[in-house]
């Protein structure tokens, strides 16, 4: 790989199947996966009490600290849907290759049902508030764009490892 793709970092809106594809993709470019909500999960606890206890915006300079760590070394690294939102980490990501998971958002609903997400208090609504709201940062901030919609998964990381220049056979 090159330098810029020894580290692949996943960005999207939430339930777009970035730690699903990330695991995948990383198994099949043989390096670590990464997500950054473990990280701080498995430091701070969990995602909906930190928002609770101490607020988004402790959350998010939680969030550049994983990133910071995650991109840090050869990996896939997912990261939590609005980890673009942070100037510093958009920053950071100009050194590895980026990839945003897109999505016509229609399987969402049950992606997103038996989760805890702590800014989705009125569902797929604010789902869709928020992707749109995210979607020019993810396009900005992003290598390359692979659209998730109604393929399945085998299907996307084919499509991302032909856009790294990968045998896909390999």
């Amino acid at each position: 790989m090159s330098k810029a793709s020894e580290v692949v970092v996943l960005i999207g809106p939430m339930g777009v199947g970035k730690t699903t594809i990330g695991r995948k993709l990383a198994k099949a470019l043989k390096v670590p996966f990464i997500d950054t909500d473990n990280l701080i999960t498995d430091e701070h606890g969990p995602i909906p009490a930190i928002f609770e206890e101490r607020g988004e915006p402790e959350f998010r300079r939680l969030e550049e600290k994983a990133m910071q760590n995650a991109i840090s070394e050869t990996a896939v690294v997912a990261t939590g849907g609005g980890a673009v939102l942070s100037e510093l980490t958009r920053k950071r990501l100009k050194s590895v290759t980026v990839i945003y998971l897109s999505t016509d958002g229609k399987h969402i609903g049950s992606r997103l049902k038996n989760g805890n997400r702590p800014l989705l208090q009125n569902g797929v609504e604010d789902w869709r508030r928020i992707y749109e709201e995210r979607k020019p940062i993810y396009q900005s901030a992003a290598d390359f764009e692979i659209n998730t919609s109604g393929q399945p998964i085998s299907v996307s990381i084919k499509e991302i490892l032909k856009k790294l220049g990968k045998n896909v056979s390999e």
